[in-house]
C-alpha cells in the first residue's frame, strides 16, 4: 500500500503505572509496546511515520531511533491537540493517515491491512476501528445510521439508556484520508469540562460537512486493548505470548505447555525443535531445526544450530553448533561459541571461550578466555586461571588434547596438539605438542604417623 502516514500518540505520562519507566517503554514480549506499534507499521509498510512525543521524550527516541519521525507535545491538552502537533509532519501529503497509540501493542499486521482496506475500499473520509466487547462500560459507543455508517461516537456519560447497551466501541484506532484529517483537526475545540481537545470530534466534524465516516469491526477485540496500569500490562503480556507461541506451533515447532514457555517477540525457531515447560527465550534468540529445549532452558541473544539439546541452563549472547548438548545445568556466557558436537555438561560454566568441533567438557568446570581446539577432553574441575587481578589473560589448548581432573591451565598458557596434562596439575608454562605435563608435588608416604595427630575422640564403628 502506498501514499499510507501514521501518526504514533506517545506524549502522556501514565500516571497510573506508578512507574519511574514512562508507560509506552514498558516491555511486552521483550519490546517497549511502543516498538510493538511501530514494527506492525513496518510489517504493512508504513515507512512514513511521526511520534509525537512528550513525557520522556528523550528516552522513547533513545529507544526508537532514526526509525521514525518526532513531534514534541509540550503540553498535554487532548488527543486532538497531540494530532495538531503533527500538522506540518502532514500537510501537503496525499494518501491516508493512522492513528494509533503508543500503549495499544497488540494490533495485528492483518488487522491493521484490513482496516486500510476497508477505508480504502469505502472510499470514506475516516475509518473508525471498532470492537464488540461484552462490557462496554465507560467506553465511546458506535451510533451507526441505516447505511452502516458512522453517525457519531457517544461517550459513556452521555448515552442514553439504548445507546448504553449498545457493545460496539471505539477503539481510538483511526484511518483518515489525510487532506480530510488536515481540515479537520484545526476545527476540534476545547469546549468540554476538561479544556481538551479530543480527535474523536473529527468525526462530527466530518459528518457535518457531509463526509463518509466508515467503520471497521476488529475481529479480535482483544487486539485493540490499550495498558494503562500493571494489571494490563500482565494481561497484554499473557496475550502476547499466547499469540507468539501459537505462531511457533503452527510453523512445525512442539511446546509441550505454553503456559510455562516463555518466547519474546523477536525469537525465530526452526521445525521440529521440541520445547518444555519452563524454556525462556529471549532477544533476538534463534533456534535452528530439531532442537530440544529444557526443561527450564533461559536463553538470551542466542544463535543455535540444528539438532542442539538444552536442558535446566543458562544461555547469555553465546553460539551453539549443531548436534552440541548443553547441561544440564551448565551457564554460557557472552561471546562463547561451541562447536558441532560439542558436550557441555552440568556445572560449567563458559565466559569468551571457543570450543572446537566434538569437544567435551562433561562436568564441573570454568572455561573462560580460552580457545579450545577440536576433540579435547577437558576433565572434571578444571579451572582456567584467566585472571591476575588486573587483566585478562588467554588460554589456548590445541585438537586432541587431554585435561585430566582438577587441573589448573594459568593464563597466559599454550597446550599443544595431543598434549596430555595429568590430574591434579597446575600448568603455567606452555606444553608442547604431544607432550606429558605432571605439575603436582611428589606424594609422601610417613607410616604410623597418622597416630601421632590430634583427632576428635568419638564413637568408634
Amino acid at each position: 500500500m502506498s501514499n499510507i502516514h501514521a501518526v504514533v500518540l506517545a506524549a502522556g505520562q501514565g500516571t497510573r503505572m506508578k512507574s519511574k519507566l514512562y508507560k509506552v517503554l514498558h516491555p511486552v514480549c521483550g519490546k517497549p509496546m511502543v516498538q510493538h506499534v511501530v514494527d506492525t507499521l513496518a510489517a504493512i509498510q508504513v515507512k512514513d511515520v511521526v511520534v509525537v512525543v512528550g513525557h520522556g521524550a528523550d528516552a522513547v527516541q533513545a529507544a526508537l531511533g532514526d526509525q521514525v519521525s518526532y513531534v514534541l507535545q509540550s503540553e498535554q491538552l487532548g488527543t486532538a491537540h497531540a494530532v495538531q502537533q503533527a500538522v506540518p509532519f502532514l500537510t501537503g501529503k496525499k494518501g491516508a493517515t493512522l492513528i494509533l497509540y503508543g500503549d495499544v501493542p497488540l494490533l495485528s499486521t492483518e488487522t491493521m491491512e484490513s482496516l486500510l482496506r476497508f477505508h480504502l475500499e469505502q472510499k470514506a473520509a475516516a475509518t473508525v476501528l471498532t470492537a464488540d466487547v461484552p462490557d462496554p462500560t465507560g467506553y465511546g459507543r458506535i451510533i451507526r445510521d441505516s447505511a452502516g455508517e458512522v453517525l457519531k461516537i457517544v461517550e459513556h456519560k452521555d448515552t442514553t439508556p439504548e445507546e448504553r447497551a449498545i457493545s460496539e466501541i471505539n477503539t481510538g484506532i483511526y484511518c483518515y484520508d489525510n487532506e480530510e484529517l488536515l481540515k479537520a483537526i484545526v476545527q476540534v475545540k476545547n469546549d468540554n469540562v476538561q479544556k481538551e481537545y479530543y480527535v474523536t470530534d473529527c468525526i462530527g466534524i466530518l459528518r457535518s460537512a457531509g463526509k463518509k465516516v466508515a467503520a471497521y469491526r476488529a475481529v479480535d477485540p482483544d487486539e485493540t486493548m490499550g495498558v494503562n496500569d500493571r494489571v494490563q500490562l500482565s494481561q497484554a503480556e499473557a496475550y502476547m505470548r499466547r499469540r507468539i507461541n501459537e505462531t511457533h506451533m503452527r510453523n512445525g515447532v512442539t511446546i509441550i505447555d505454553p503456559l510455562s514457555t516463555y518466547i519474546e517477540a523477536d525469537v525465530t525457531i526452526g521445525a521440529d525443535t521440541i520445547i518444555q515447560p519452563g524454556t525462556v527465550l529471549r532477544g533476538g534468540t534463534v533456534i535452528g531445526t530439531n532442537c530440544h529445549l529444557g526443561p527450564q532452558a533461559d536463553m538470551t541473544n542466542v544463535q543455535m544450530g540444528d539438532g542442539v539439546t538444552v536442558s535446566y541452563s543458562v544461555l547469555v549472547d553465546a553460539q551453539v553448533e549443531s548436534d552440541a548438548t548443553i547441561g544440564p545445568f551448565a551457564y554460557l556466557r557472552p561471546q562463547t561459541l561451541v562447536g558441532e558436537g560439542v558436550k557441555v555438561g552440568d556445572f560449567v560454566e563458559l565466559k569468551n571461550a571457543k570450543l572446537g568441533k566434538g569437544t567435551k567438557v562433561p562436568h564441573l568446570s570454568y572455561i573462560g578466555d580460552a580457545e579450545i581446539g577440536e576433540g579435547v577432553n577437558i576433565g572434571c574441575g578444571t579451572i582456567t586461571v584467566n585472571y591476575d587481578g588486573a587483566k585478562k589473560h588467554k588460554t589456548i589448548v590445541g585438537d586432541h588434547a587431554f585435561i585430566g581432573c582438577n587441573s589448573n591451565l594459568v593464563a597466559p598458557v599454550e597446550i599443544g596438539k595431543n598434549a596430555y596434562v595429568a590430574a591434579g596439575s597446575t600448568i603455567n608454562q606452555n606444553v608442547p605438542d604431544e607432550a606429558l605435563a605432571i605439575a603436582r608435588e611428589r606424594q609422601v608416604n610417613k607410616p604410623g604417623y597418622a597416630a601421632k595427630l590430634p583427632r576428635k575422640q568419638g564413637k568408634k564403628d
